[in-house]
């Protein structure tokens, strides 16, 4: 079963179209990656997926639970931590937790909530107002409500924006664990490097539309090609190698490397040639140079 179906989910604003006939299964299980620019419709497709926002047409299911005619299961299929620090001021961090829970009706979990601030470090300001905490701290408790249910899909809308390096590490290291123990994960952010390097699938967004959903692995392919840069003596190519010659720098020559066993007949034909290497470097696109690709 899916944890996720959107089937054919439209959503207009007056004369604005915010999502058009977008048709997509989130996996259960993915560690999921949703992307695209400001404006491009990421947060109106979480907003109707929580049922906050009503779709114009189509269908979305959440584990199985259509998420109008099923709103009860639904909601408590899902966890979602969003862009906005939204917060009572007048609760500690524990009693936001204890009312968040009570919401779903469940009692008597103080075990799971101490593990949650434990795993979120945020035990030492349990006790702490809301209104005393700092932009990060509230951050970890917004993440920290969306998990108080134990929910088997858990969104996270920009979770490190605004965040330090700890929150970040400490966040990834805690959810990467829900996502072992099989919890379905679906991120949006514009931290790209998060994506690239969290996430199995992924989908594109740009201006309402789907421009892309792939395995990461078919998504990173449809960068441009490898190269290696390679550092010589003495410094001369062999003529052989002149086709695939990118540029000259830095004292060196940069080569188009297609796979691996390029690499090999690249370093044979050196030897070959008796010719040194002195240094070599191979890089390949990232995420983030095929996302600017892609949205242009």
């Amino acid at each position: 079963m899916s944890a996720i179906v959107f089937d054919g989910v439209s959503k207009q604003f007056g004369d604005f179209t915010a999502l058009n006939d977008i048709r997509f299964e989130v996996a259960e299980g993915d560690f999921f990656a949703l992307l695209g620019p400001n404006g491009a419709g990421k947060t109106t497709l979480i907003s109707i997926l929580a049922g906050l926002s009503k779709a114009t047409s189509g269908r979305t299911t959440v584990m199985g639970f259509d998420v109008q005619n099923d709103y009860r299961q639904a909601r408590r299929a899902v966890g979602i931590v969003p862009q906005e620090l939204v917060f009572d001021p007048f609760f500690t961090v524990r009693e936001t937790l204890q009312f968040q829970s009570g919401y779903f009706g469940i009692k008597n979990n103080q075990a799971w909530i101490a593990e949650i601030l434990e795993n979120l470090g945020l035990t030492s300001k349990a006790d702490a107002n809301m209104r005393s905490l700092s932009g990060g701290m509230k951050r970890r408790v917004m993440v920290a409500q969306a998990l108080v249910h134990k929910p088997p899909v858990i969104v996270l809308d920009e979770p490190t924006a605004g965040v330090d390096v700890e929150l970040r590490q400490t966040l990834w290291a805690f959810i990467r664990r829900l996502n072992s123990d099989g919890h379905t994960i679906v991120l949006t952010t514009h931290y790209l490097e998060e994506a690239e390097t969290l996430c199995n699938r992924i989908a594109m967004l740009k201006q309402g539309r789907l421009l892309a959903l792939e395995d990461k692995d078919q998504i990173m392919s449809r960068g441009a090609a490898r190269s290696v840069f390679l550092k010589l003596k003495p410094a001369q190519l062999p003529t052989e190698l002149s086709s695939l010659l990118l540029q000259e720098r830095d004292g060196g020559f940069e080569l188009k490397l297609a796979d691996c066993n390029g690499l090999e007949s690249i370093l044979a034909t050196l030897r070959q040639a008796q010719i040194q290497l002195k240094d070599i470097e191979i890089s390949q696109p990232d995420l983030e140079e095929i996302f600017v690709q892609m949205m242009r």
